[in-house]
């Protein structure tokens, strides 16, 4: 058991976005009465990916850094199949109250857990009572008449409208992800970039290219473009390669910080080295618009 009192917020936070953000605030609003804020979610690729045909929006490293960035001091990501076949009661006993100490827990309204999802709200609070532990729920966030969801967030993402997706995150859409080796095309026609791998199972937004911003001990405006690259083999699986403008280093092997701003435009092949160049450069432009 944990030695002090804890407030655990419940959920899967893929995304964390605006609706997440509230149900965090409820814990960690609760170190004013000495408990310890905490969030228990699952591992990305242990469920998204099953209830989500279009993959997870964030990986565990992302998702942790954000909770932590609400307020929340601890992040218990479990594997799914570790509780699948816990029923409600159990869950509530064994692990809130036996072995996390929760004096304090707070939900969604949709929130759903126990063997077969049987359990809502209701049953937590029922739990509650029995097992000595206050529960909250945090009203649904909406957005332009839309209830915010991970659901609407992918959906904006696979649309390539990442200015709803950031507005409905409450925080640009960002891909952190080690920079990797590519053909090193970019370089040899002026516009240098660097690679980025989507994780397995992770949602990737629509293929094509974007208005984004680099943080590398500072801001620096991009040019991203997503997609498969069918020179360089990474066994089929989409990057993000990133114009980072006015910088030069060697990025290999660092974790970086690329924000998705703004769609430019659609995907296309191009005859010639000379056409793709220009087309970059337009995309430049179009790029510094966006992030004037």
């Amino acid at each position: 058991m944990a030695a002090e009192r804890t407030a655990v917020a419940l959920g899967l936070f893929d995304g964390v976005h605006l609706g997440h953000r509230a149900v965090l605030k409820l814990a960690a609003e609760q170190k004013k009465n000495g408990y310890v804020p905490i969030a228990f979610t699952f591992s990305p690729n242990t469920i998204t990916v099953r209830k989500s045909k279009s993959g997870y929006i964030y990986g565990s490293n992302e998702k942790t850094e954000l909770i932590k960035g609400c307020g929340i001091e601890n992040v218990m990501s479990w594997d799914f199949d570790s509780l699948k076949n816990m029923k409600g009661d159990e869950f509530a006993k064994n692990i809130l109250a036996d072995k996390l100490n929760a004096a304090f827990v707070c939900c969604g309204n949709n929130f759903r857990f126990g063997k077969g999802a049987f359990c809502g709200a209701a049953e937590l609070k029922s739990f509650g009572e029995r097992f000595g532990f206050e529960v909250c729920t945090a009203d649904d966030v909406v957005y332009e008449r839309e209830i915010v969801s991970s659901t609407a967030i992918r959906n904006a993402l696979l649309d390539g409208n990442a200015v709803k997706a950031n507005r409905l995150l409450g925080n640009p859409y960002t891909i952190e992800k080690e920079a990797v080796h590519g053909a090193h095309l970019g370089s040899t026609i002026g516009f240098p970039t660097i690679n980025q791998l989507f994780g397995e199972g992770q949602l990737v937004p629509k293929y094509g290219v974007y208005a984004s911003e680099v943080y590398i001990n500072g801001r620096y405006r991009a040019v991203t473009n997503i997609g498969i690259k069918p020179t360089v083999s990474y066994g089929g699986r989409p990057l993000a390669e990133t114009h980072i403008l006015d910088f030069s280093g060697d990025l290999y092997g660092k974790t970086i910080s690329v924000r998705l701003r703004d769609f430019i435009r659609s995907e296309r092949k191009f005859s010639s080295v000379d056409e793709l160049k220009s087309q970059i450069s337009e995309d430049v432009r179009a790029a510094l618009i966006v992030l004037a």
